[in-house]
C-alpha cells in the first residue's frame, strides 16, 4: 500500500529508455522514471499498475517504486483502491 507521498498509477506509454508516461490516481499525468535498480530486473509494460512517488520539486514527474503483478492489480481493483 502507498505511503503518504506515493500514489497508484497505470502505465499509459513506454517512452523508451527508463521513462514511462503514468496516469496517476490523483488525476494527474506524470512522466515516470524507472530507477536503475528496477530497470533490468523488472519489466514494465503498458497497462501495468505501479506505485509512483511524485517528486517534491517537480510535481509532473515521478519515480516508479514498485510494479504490481496482474493478480495483485486485480485484487486492488476488487478492493476499490484503483479503477
Amino acid at each position: 500500500m502507498p505511503n503518504d507521498d506515493e500514489v497508484f498509477a497505470v502505465v499509459k506509454r513506454h517512452d523508451g529508455g527508463n521513462h514511462v508516461t503514468l496516469q496517476c490516481e490523483d488525476g494527474k499525468e506524470r512522466m515516470g522514471r524507472i530507477p536503475g535498480r528496477m530497470k533490468y530486473r523488472t519489466w514494465i509494460n503498458e497497462g501495468d499498475v505501479v506505485l509512483a512517488e511524485p517528486w517534491d520539486w517537480q510535481d509532473e514527474k515521478a519515480n516508479v517504486e514498485w510494479r504490481y503483478s496482474d493478480q495483485d492489480a486485480d485484487q486492488l481493483r476488487e478492493e476499490g483502491h484503483i479503477e
